[in-house]
């Protein structure tokens, strides 16, 4: 078994530039399972498979675990059955099942090996046999601008029911990657592949650096046997074990207990601010340590460079909330959506800070309901917003809002941007159950807005968002 260190020297010896290749897998190998499953159960659950159409799915299956045939059957019957759909439909269909499931599957580790390519000026090509339907995001999310996949027949935007092309699986994988090498002039013999399974050994063994990532047992044994590197990625956190259970809620009752703590202490000395800061001095950190999650925070002095500020943070998880107010401590309070006023998680944390509801289906309230936080900061109390406006399911930047700007010129203070790396690594966007583990953030240099004007506001918006892309390419330690 190869460590990933040594994978990464690898890469870093490898000739640089364009001429060598890095083409990966998808299933089981940039994600943790298989796309398909996920497109089968979402077809289930909505009653889209007749039960024709699963006797022959099933049949094929078997056929292909049991008898070793290839996945041209289960393709066939698979794209067979979206006859008639528009592909439009088909790309929406894909987005929204990668935003609900699939995100979550991808190993947070070949983020680092993509960007270790890329870093040697190295061409990077997504190789599959899923449909791109179930793979165009991936590639997306992860900026790999190629995708070579098996792809379903369209005429005048309608799936006709029918293959364009055989799928790409085991020998015709490996031709589609020497064809794409040959198109974009790269060298195989300095190439790499990864895959995870035994039917990719003709794409494998076409390179000079096949790589068995995350292999399966076979292909274990044959990268044993002619010494390939053989690497197995951190598993993306899956499953509510039991502890994780009982320590997320556990955290959530102290939290609350902490938060409204601290709403009766601001009632009996009138200062809710004193009781607030009471409260944020040790409410995080004590939900935190109940769940088994430590910070590692870079730059920390520069959450108190500059008070007040609006502090920036990129966000992923519901954990962002305590990683963020572990950072900043005191004198803070938030804008959230009108929406967290009724979830009685949030109430109490949101009636000690005094949060700002913005009414986001109506941009005169929102501009209305900002108005208080630009008091706030005016009375040296700073601001915590997620320009995003969302939780992303992936590390992926999304786009940033504005609004967060416009309180910072309003009032005349500067933004301090707080990287959060891998939070959602221990508690996926949608979940409710936090693992343990360490999160890695980084609190940049406070960018001051002195001068800003808002007719330059999207080149503001974009040069801070930078700040934040940067830092998440760079890693953390």
């Amino acid at each position: 078994m190869t460590d990933l260190r040594s994978l990464h020297d690898a890469i870093a010896a490898a000739p640089p530039g364009s001429g060598t290749l890095a083409a990966f897998d998808l299933d089981g190998t940039l994600i943790s399972g298989y796309s398909a499953s996920v497109v089968y159960r979402d077809r289930l659950r909505r009653f889209d498979i007749s039960v024709a159409e699963l006797l022959r799915t099933t049949g094929a299956a078997m056929e292909t675990r049991f008898r070793g045939a290839d996945v041209s059957g289960l393709m066939r019957i698979g794209v067979q059955s979206l006859a008639g759909r528009m592909e439009d439909e088909m790309q929406e269909w894909g987005q929204r099942l990668f935003r609900q499931e699939i995100a979550r599957m991808i190993y947070s580790e070949v983020r680092g090996l993509l960007a270790a390519h890329r870093h040697a000026g190295h061409q990077v090509v997504m190789a599959t046999s899923a449909t791109p339907y179930q793979a165009q995001s991936v590639a997306e999310d992860l900026a790999i601008e190629d995708v070579l996949c098996t792809r379903p027949e369209v005429l005048d935007g309608m799936l006709t029911g029918q293959l364009a092309s055989p799928p790409l699986w085991g020998p015709a994988k490996a031709e589609a990657v020497r064809t794409y090498a040959q198109q974009h002039g790269a060298d195989l013999k300095s190439s790499f592949a990864y895959s995870n399974g035994a039917e990719d050994l003709p794409m494998l063994t076409s390179v000079g650096h096949p790589v068995a990532l995350n292999p399966d047992r076979k292909l274990a044994a044959t990268a044993r046997r002619n010494g390939w590197p053989s690497v197995n990625l951190r598993p993306p956190q899956s499953g509510n074990d039991p502890v994780s259970i009982a320590r997320t809620t556990t955290a959530i009752g102290a939290l609350m207990g902490a938060a409204a703590f601290g709403v009766s202490a601001g009632l009996v000395t009138r200062n809710r601010q004193t009781a607030a800061n009471l409260v944020g001095s040790f409410g995080p950190d004590i939900a935190l340590a109940i769940c088994g999650i430590g910070l590692r925070v870079s730059g920390k002095e520069n959450a108190e460079a500059a008070r007040p500020a609006v502090f920036m943070f990129n966000h992923q998880s519901s954990l962002d909330m305590l990683v963020v107010g572990s950072v900043i401590r005191h004198d803070v309070t938030g804008v959230a959506k009108k929406e967290a006023a009724r979830d009685p998680r949030f109430l109490p944390v949101g009636a000690l800070l005094d949060v700002a509801y913005i009414d986001r289906s109506d941009s005169a309230k929102a501009r209305a309901a900002l108005q208080p936080a630009v008091d706030k900061l005016h009375s040296g109390i700073s601001i915590a917003i997620a320009p995003e406006g969302t939780r992303t399911p992936t590390p992926r930047l999304g786009k940033f809002k504005k609004g967060g700007f416009h309180l910072a010129i309003s009032a005349g203070v500067p933004i301090v941007p707080i990287v959060i790396h891998n939070a959602g690594e221990l508690m996926w966007r949608n979940s409710l159950v936090a693992h343990s583990g360490t999160v890695y953030v980084d609190v940049l240099e406070p960018v001051p807005t002195d001068g800003w004007d808002t007719s330059d506001l999207d080149k503001h918006v974009e040069e801070v968002r930078s700040l934040f892309d940067e830092c998440l390419h760079g890693g953390h330690r």
